[in-house]
């Protein structure tokens, strides 16, 4: 067996950060509200932004610290209109990247479904690698349950549930009683501050739609 090093192709979850301009201020500003909100969603989160919507030179070197300084870590640019751009992006260290084609299709095998009978703890984190998860007990506070598939908590989501990890816009999450800290779908989310009173400590679904996301009442 070779003990050389390999480099294979791979997939990982990344935040990507939407610019409509090139003020960076604005921009760094807007990070900083959300680290705050949710430092443990977003501490040392990786971040690539996508510049498509952009027009006018951006200081990609400001943007690039600014990032930093919020206590997220900048790793690319995508949306880059031209060359110059690009080398624009690059003098400031940024990986020029493309988005995937077809970043909401899941993955072609799933796998079995990943049962949790036990309480989530907090600072517990729990990931379903190509598949769903259903919890059979509570999410406490501070903990953090992902799933590249769909998830299913049969007890109180107190924590963080993070569905369609892997890019999958058909993922859902359904909790019986909500009371969660943050809920997310294929990079989409919400916080706690965003959910509607009428669906607090309610049995819920959450789902994505055209890029938006909903709660609908379970009364089963």
């Amino acid at each position: 067996m070779s003990h050389s090093p390999d480099l294979k192709g791979s997939s990982f979850t990344l935040s990507v950060l939407h610019l409509n301009d090139n003020d960076i201020e604005k921009t760094v500003n807007f990070l900083n509200e959300k680290v705050e909100q949710a430092p443990a969603f977003f501490a040392s989160a990786p971040v690539v932004i996508n510049i498509s919507n952009v027009d006018g030179e951006i200081d990609f070197h400001a943007l690039k610290q600014g990032i930093a300084d919020a206590g997220m870590i900048p790793v690319g640019v995508t949306g880059c209109k031209d060359k110059r751009t690009q080398n624009l992006a690059s003098e400031a260290s940024f990986a020029i990247m493309s988005a995937s084609k077809s970043p909401s299709q899941a993955p072609a095998k799933m796998a079995p479904t990943k049962v949790v009978r036990a309480p989530v703890r907090s600072g517990q984190q729990i990931y379903a690698k190509d598949c769903d998860l259903v919890v059979l007990n509570h999410v406490s506070e501070g903990a953090e349950v992902i799933a590249d598939g769909s998830i299913h908590i049969h007890g109180t989501l107190r924590g963080r549930a993070i569905a369609g990890a892997s890019g999958n816009k058909d993922a859902v999450i359904i909790c019986n009683k909500l009371n969660a800290e943050l809920m997310s779908i294929a990079g989409h989310y919400w916080l706690t501050e965003q959910f509607s009173e009428e669906y607090w400590q309610q049995k819920v679904l959450f789902s994505l739609n055209e890029d938006s996301l909903k709660f609908e009442l379970l009364t089963i």
